[in-house]
C-alpha cells in the first residue's frame, strides 16, 4: 500500500483531464518525475504547456497513433488520458483519427506499459453503454428534466443511475465503441501480459481550464456562451436531457486513492461520476448560468431533431466505487459553475477565438 511510483507517463497530458491530473500529482508528490505526452491537436491544449513547465512537468510532443513516439518513454505508471473525446466523431465524417487514437493509441500505450513493467490506468467513458437501450427506458418528465421510472424491470439501472452491469449489446457511437474495444484489450493485457490495470468509466468531467465545445465540455461551453452572448440551441428533448458530472478535483481525489491502493483495484472496471446528487439538465444549467452571468443576452432556439447517438438521460451509479473506496465527490453544481465562470472570465478572449 502507498504511493510507490517514481516516473509517471500521461498520454493526453496537455488536455483538460491529463494536465490537471499531472499538476495535482506534482502538488501531492513533488519528488516524482511526470511526463506529459500530447499531439496538441485539440485547440486550447497549448495553453497548458506553460502551466506544466512552471511545475517542472516534462512535455513531449508525441502522438499515441505512432508507436515510435513512445519508444523512449521510461515509466512505472501510465495514466492513459489521450482520446478523441467527441461523441459525434465518425458519425458524419471519416473515423480514422478516432479509431487510430482511441483504440490503436491505447494499444500502443499498453505496449509501453508492458515494456516498462508499468501499471496502467485507463480513463474510459460512460459512452460505452448503448444509447438505444438507455433511451428506451421508461421516464417521467418534470418541469426541468427527465427522471428514470424506477418501477420498470431493467438490468443494470435504477434510481441511482446506470450500473457497470448494464447490457452492452447495441450501438453506442463510434467514440464509445473505440473506448469499449480498448477496455477489452486492456483486460487481455492484464490476463496474458501481466499489465496491472484499472478502468474508470467517467461521465461528464468539468472544471477550470476546460475548452468547452458543443460536442464535448458542455458546462464550459454553456458558460462561455453566456459570457460572450452567443446563441445556444436545445437539440431534442427541449433542454430536459440530464447528465451527472464530476469536478476534476474530485476525480483526482479518487485516482489518488486508487494509485495508493492499486493492488485492491487492479482488474476492476468502475463507474466514476457524480450520480443523482451531482446532476443537471440543460434547462437547469441555463438557470444557473443566468444567476452568475445576468443580462447575458443569450438567445435560445429549439431544434426538435434528435442528434444521432445522443441520450436523453444518463446518471452514473457509482455505488461500486464508493463502497470500495469510501470516496465521495464534494464540489456541487453551484460551486463548480462559479469556479468555471471565474476561469472563463479570465480567459474570455481565448474562449471567444474558439467560436470563430
Amino acid at each position: 500500500m502507498g504511493f510507490n511510483y517514481k516516473r509517471i507517463a500521461i498520454p493526453g497530458g496537455a488536455g483538460f483531464v491529463g494536465s490537471n491530473l499531472a499538476l495535482k500529482l506534482r502538488e501531492h508528490y513533488p519528488e516524482i518525475e511526470i511526463l506529459a505526452l500530447d499531439n496538441l491537436k485539440r485547440r486550447g491544449s497549448e495553453l497548458n504547456l506553460d502551466r506544466l513547465k512552471e511545475h517542472d512537468i516534462k512535455f513531449k510532443l508525441a502522438d499515441v497513433r505512432n508507436r515510435e513516439d513512445l519508444q523512449d518513454v521510461s515509466c512505472d505508471l501510465v495514466i492513459e488520458c489521450s482520446a478523441e473525446p467527441s461523441a459525434l466523431a465518425g458519425i458524419k465524417e471519416g473515423f480514422d483519427y478516432l479509431i487510430d487514437t482511441n483504440f490503436m493509441g491505447a494499444v500502443h500505450c499498453l505496449e509501453m506499459a508492458q515494456r516498462e513493467q508499468a501499471d496502467f490506468m485507463f480513463l474510459s467513458t460512460s459512452r460505452v453503454y448503448p444509447f438505444d437501450k438507455i433511451n428506451d427506458l421508461a421516464f417521467t418528465e418534470t418541469d426541468t428534466r427527465f427522471e428514470v421510472d424506477i418501477r420498470q424491470p431493467s438490468q443494470g439501472v435504477g434510481s441511482a443511475g446506470v450500473r457497470e452491469d448494464f447490457p452492452l449489446d447495441g450501438p453506442r457511437t463510434f467514440y464509445g465503441s473505440s473506448k469499449l474495444a480498448a477496455e477489452h484489450l486492456i483486460q487481455e493485457y492484464q490476463h496474458f501480459k501481466g499489465v496491472r490495470s484499472v478502468i474508470n468509466r467517467c461521465g461528464l468531467i468539468t472544471g477550470p481550464w476546460q475548452m468547452g465545445k458543443v460536442d464535448q465540455g458542455v458546462v464550459m461551453f454553456w458558460v462561455a456562451a453566456h459570457l460572450l452572448g452567443k446563441p445556444l440551441e436545445y437539440i431534442g428533448w427541449r433542454g430536459k436531457q440530464v447528465r451527472d458530472f464530476v469536478h476534476i478535483d474530485d476525480l483526482f481525489n479518487l485516482i489518488d486513492h486508487q494509485l495508493n491502493h492499486f493492488e485492491d483495484y487492479s482488474g476492476g472496471v468502475f463507474n466514476v461520476g457524480g450520480g443523482r446528487d451531482f446532476s443537471f439538465s440543460l434547462l437547469e444549467l441555463t438557470d444557473m448560468c443566468a444567476k452568475v452571468i445576468p443580462d447575458s443576452g443569450v438567445v435560445f432556439s429549439q431544434n426538435e431533431e434528435l442528434r444521432q447517438g445522443d441520450v436523453k438521460w444518463y446518471l452514473s451509479d457509482t455505488r461500486k466505487i464508493r463502497e470500495k473506496s469510501g470516496w465521495e465527490p464534494k464540489k456541487r453544481f453551484e460551486e463548480t459553475i462559479n469556479e468555471v465562470t471565474a476561469w472563463a472570465r479570465e480567459h474570455q478572449d481565448f474562449l471567444a477565438s474558439l467560436w470563430s
